[in-house]
């Protein structure tokens, strides 16, 4: 299963025992919508509802933190997820937030898991069928991974501050990027450069192709054969950055979880603004 399925791809193996399909779906704090609510009022046939919003770990100190093992296990377990199963996921949000949700599967090791190229919106446009309320799931015992994938602390970013070891490429919208007055931001971390995540997509929601995305990181200034780390305001969209990436054959792209909402809280941390490259 490729990372990235169409539509068409996705309708044809809704049938299939081992396929489980996931509405990854989360909106910003303070949107009016409720994706608990819309996901039972509509969603692609057989999908089971991932709750994004709750998968974090509420004891670390990163806001929005990844999830640990032992909570991914247990969420995937309750899902009735098998370590063999293929897992695709939607979502119909702004913030494309299956990209997160695939970066979680991937740091654990999951490899059989691909998002839905348009989404749900998409799925809508071509008149695929949807059904309404939840479907019964049969729980598995899913084992604790370890972790394989890349994140990055916020002491391990201040150290690259120095060392620029590291590539950083930011997802955040041009305002916010640079600090400019109005934008409720100080800037972005000193040296990162700026791929506003948005800029990956094509006009009716689908990916650009690795080519013209691997086109979008150069411009920015991303040496693409070098380390990279993704960064944002949550560690949300970052995680489109790192899948845009990898669709372009990255599988080693890190992403600084805790992005700029730690970044920014602590006044330590060294803060630069201006439009960059």
């Amino acid at each position: 299963m490729d990372s990235l399925v169409s539509t068409q791809w996705l309708a044809g193996e809704l049938g299939a025992d081992d396929l489980v399909v996931l509405d990854a779906t989360m909106h910003l704090p303070d949107s009016p919508r409720k994706s608990a609510a819309e996901f039972a009022e509509a969603h692609i046939p057989r999908a089971r509802f991932l709750d994004l919003a709750s998968f974090v770990d509420p004891a670390s100190d990163i806001p929005k933190a990844l999830p640990t093992a032992e909570q991914f296990a247990k969420r995937l377990g309750q899902l009735g997820i098998a370590p063999s199963s293929r897992v695709v996921l939607y979502d119909d949000s702004q913030i494309r937030s299956a990209a997160r949700s695939w970066f979680i599967f991937r740091l654990y090791g999951f490899e059989q898991v691909a998002i839905l190229d348009g989404g749900l919106a998409k799925w809508k446009q071509e008149g695929c069928p949807l059904e309404a309320g939840r479907a019964s799931i049969e729980q598995t015992d899913f084992p604790v991974p370890l972790r394989v994938g890349e994140v990055r602390s916020k002491k391990q970013m201040l150290a690259n501050c120095g060392s620029r070891a590291e590539q950083v490429v930011d997802a955040r919208d041009a305002a916010r990027y640079a600090g400019d007055e109005g934008s409720g931001s100080e800037g972005h971390i000193p040296g990162a450069v700026n791929v506003h995540f948005p800029k990956l997509f094509a006009e009716d929601g689908t990916y650009l192709s690795p080519a013209k995305i691997a086109a979008e990181f150069a411009d920015a200034g991303i040496d693409l054969d070098g380390p990279v780390t993704t960064s944002c305001n949550s560690g949300m969209t970052a995680c489109v950055l790192a899948f845009g990436l990898h669709l372009t054959g990255r599988n080693d792209v890190a992403v600084y979880d805790g992005s700029w909402l730690e970044w920014s809280s602590d006044a330590d941390t060294p803060k630069e603004k201006g439009a960059g490259h």
